[in-house]
């Protein structure tokens, strides 16, 4: 056996690259064998009151996880069965509403064909990935996709590598093309992950970030620039809102609005709040997506944001700390 310093650099990148256009040829002849079959198998999922099954054994089991759970995420409800635990009391998980997808790359895998029989005694649609079509799983498939390749990018010809890619292209094609059909939105896709930080992005509302209540640094109109200063260091957001009698928004005032009145040679012992205040700044809504707030931050170029109801009454703050620390930044 050679060792790696007796192999070339180039002849490691020469494989690596013959690899890659042996894959990629696979899948370009892949895109001319989507026909009427793979319609069909699309109608049978989108038909389907309950999930697909998605079973296969060996490599193609490790590609039928990634499909089961793509196809999950992108809202076709689906779920991995190993076929060997199938035939040992798993096959219970399967029921007469659910599409089983079957995944073999030979379509003789002898743990799936034993499947065959009690699928069809469910009486439930059965949809084949299968680099045989004349095989006997394709041709007990309700609806037969042909997953084959003309060669294995393996030199030996042998171990599933062009097969594999082309099912997970497959797969992925399958799954997209639901997700079109069904309308699923990127609002949708953030339900299937709510921990992601597209989740965040997508669900988080500003109510759910926001400073309120006793929280909520604010001041009436009117009042001390010194009483001011001291809520701002109370309530540690760098900023206050000043309120008019009614708790309607009337301004607000940062640590950027105190710097600019030192800069102006202010008297802060006995300036008011409503001669430093920022009347008539960006304010956000309880119900605005975090993700819509943090662009405004973004576009005018400020921390902070009141936020006001329909009567433009001060009912929280935010600032950029709070974003980043919800995970929307």
């Amino acid at each position: 056996m050679n060792t790696m310093t007796e192999i070339s650099a180039s002849r490691l990148i020469e494989s690596a690259q013959r690899t890659i256009a042996l894959e990629q040829a696979s899948i370009a002849d892949l895109a001319g064998r989507i026909d009427d079959s793979f319609v069909q198998a699309c109608q049978l999922i989108l038909d389907c009151p309950g999930r697909v099954v998605v079973v296969g054994m060996g490599k193609s089991g490790h590609i039928g996880r990634k499909i089961a759970a793509t196809l999950a995420s992108t809202g076709t409800p689906a779920f991995f069965v190993h076929p060997a635990e199938a035939s040992h009391g798993d096959m219970g998980m399967i029921t007469a509403s659910d599409v089983v997808l079957a995944l073999s790359n030979s379509g003789t895998t002898s743990e799936i064909v034993t499947l065959l029989p009690l699928i069809k005694r469910l009486d439930i649609p059965l949809i084949s990935m299968t680099g045989n079509p004349h095989s006997v799983l394709a041709q007990s498939a309700t609806a037969s996709l042909d997953a084959g390749v003309e060669k294995e990018a393996c030199p030996l010809n042998l171990a599933p590598t062009s097969s594999t890619t082309v099912t997970l292209v497959l797969g992925d094609a399958l799954a997209l093309a639901l997700l079109e059909a069904r309308g699923f939105t990127p609002e949708d896709f953030a339900f299937s992950h709510p921990g992601g930080a597209l989740g965040r992005r997508l669900l988080l509302k500003v109510e759910d970030v926001m400073h309120s209540d006793d929280e909520l640094p604010a001041v009436s109109r009117g009042v001390p620039l010194r009483e001011a200063l001291l809520e701002m260091t109370r309530k540690s957001l760098g900023m206050t809102l000043i309120l008019d009698s009614d708790n309607a928004l009337a301004g607000i005032f940062t640590d950027g609005d105190l710097r600019r009145a030192l800069d102006r040679g202010l008297d802060t012992r006995n300036a008011i709040i409503d001669e430093v205040m920022t009347v008539g700044g960006k304010t956000a809504r309880p119900e605005m997506l975090a993700a819509e707030a943090l662009k405004i931050m973004q576009d005018f170029k400020i921390n902070s944001l009141p936020v006001v109801n329909d009567r433009q009454q001060a009912i929280g703050a935010l600032n950029m700390h709070d974003l980043l620390r919800a995970g929307v930044m």
